[in-house]
Parts: C-alpha cells; structure tokens; sequence
C-alpha cells in the first residue's frame, strides 16, 4: 500500500500529458508501512431446535452406539447415522439430547437438522404420521383396491400405484387421500409422487393438491371486446 505527498517547494520537469507544459508542483509516492489485520473469530450461534430436549416416551426402545440410535415401538423400527459434527446421549431424566461436537458452520446446520430427525423416529414408531390429499375436479375419484391406490384423473385409463411397504392409505368420500405410517420421509415421498400426476392448475384449480395447501389462482384472459 502506498501514500501521496504533495512537493511544493521544488520544480518538477515532468510534463502532463494534457496541458503539454511544465507543472511546478510534482508528485512523490512515498511507501506506506504495512497494514496490521485483526483476526476476529466468528462464533457460531446455537440451533434453537438444536438445543431442545426430545422426550421418549415409555413404549419406545433406544439402542444407542456411538453416532448410532435406533428405536422400536408399537409401530416399527426406524435408525439413523450421525454424522461427526454432532452427537447424541441420553440423560439421566430419560429424554435425548444432540449436541455439536465442533464449533463449525456445518455443525450447527447439522445440530437442527440432526435434532429434528431424532425427533421424527420416536414420534414415528411410536404415534406415527400421516398426510393428507385432496383430488379437485370433474369426474376425479380414488379408491383403494387390495394394495393399489387407483385413480382416476382424466386420463384414457385410471392411474394405478402400488402402495409401499409400511405405509397405509386410505381413501375416503372418494376425493380424499390419506396416507399413514411411521417413516415420515417414505410418506412424504409416496405423497408427492401421487400429487406429480396431476399437479393442481393456477386456473380452475383442478388436480391434487395436499390438505393444507393454498394454490394460488390466476385470473384467466378475458376475451377482445368488438
């Protein structure tokens, strides 16, 4: 880095380049010490769902092993892998608590996410989960036939899925789709998948949509006034 100083009391016979005459002030570039950097450590704030309890209840099993937890209950099993960044144990009170092993960026995003998955394999083998859907249109119906969802959505021929293992559904009115069981990722997925044939349309609304969800309408063009 360098400093500028201005020389008054000497001439310069330097000529500029665009007055094409002689300059009685000249200009001395005079090195400049060199710049100290403060390094200032960055702390990584705790996940606030990171830092939460997780509460077993009384019909759930754990095995814990290391970066290793599974849980049986009424349901099912369910496990899960940790990665190094983030641990869980078990406390004396019985509840589970995930915690950073290292101060990193990455190791608080796993913390939340880590806690939260935690959370959904107890909950999953020992409540479980469900989601539901709702077909919209003229003619749309499902029913359940043995391990099939069958569906008929203006297509030339209905739409058959076949219905993963552990998971349960169940038609009802049928317009109404409700899909069951204790891995709410596999549920999440069969969910989607079924949606992904008929997609709900900005305009009239029609196709599948999930119970909780709000499609956002377009106004349709309206036609040349003559």
């Amino acid at each position: 880095m360098a400093s500028l100083s201005l020389s008054l009391h000497h001439p310069c016979n330097s000529r500029t380049g665009f007055l094409g005459k002689r300059q009685g002030i000249c200009l001395h570039v005079i090195p400049a010490g060199r710049v100290g950097f403060v390094r200032k450590t960055i702390e990584c704030k705790e996940s606030r769902i990171g830092k939460k309890p997780i509460e077993v209840p009384s019909n759930v099993t754990l095995t814990l092993e290391e970066q290793f937890i599974k849980a049986k209950g009424p349901l099912g099993e369910l496990s899960l892998n940790y990665p190094g960044e983030v641990k869980v144990v078990k406390e004396e009170s019985g509840k589970l608590r995930v915690s950073k092993t290292v101060e990193t960026k990455r190791a608080n995003q796993m913390h939340g996410l880590f806690r939260t998955l935690t959370d959904n394999i107890i909950v999953g083998v020992s409540k479980g989960f469900d989601k539901k859907l709702q077909l919209v249109g003229v003619g749309y119906r499902a029913a359940v036939e043995g391990k099939d969802l069958v569906m008929n959505l203006g297509f030339s021929h209905p739409v058959r899925m076949a219905v993963p293992e552990g998971l349960k559904v169940k038609v009802e009115e049928n317009t109404r789709i409700i899909v069951s069981g204790y891995d709410k990722s596999e549920i999440g997925q069969f969910a989607a998948s079924i949606k992904k044939w008929r997609p709900p349309e900005p305009y009239k609304g029609k196709g599948i949509r999930y119970a909780d969800e709000v499609v956002r309408r377009k106004e349709g063009k309206a036609g040349k006034k003559k």
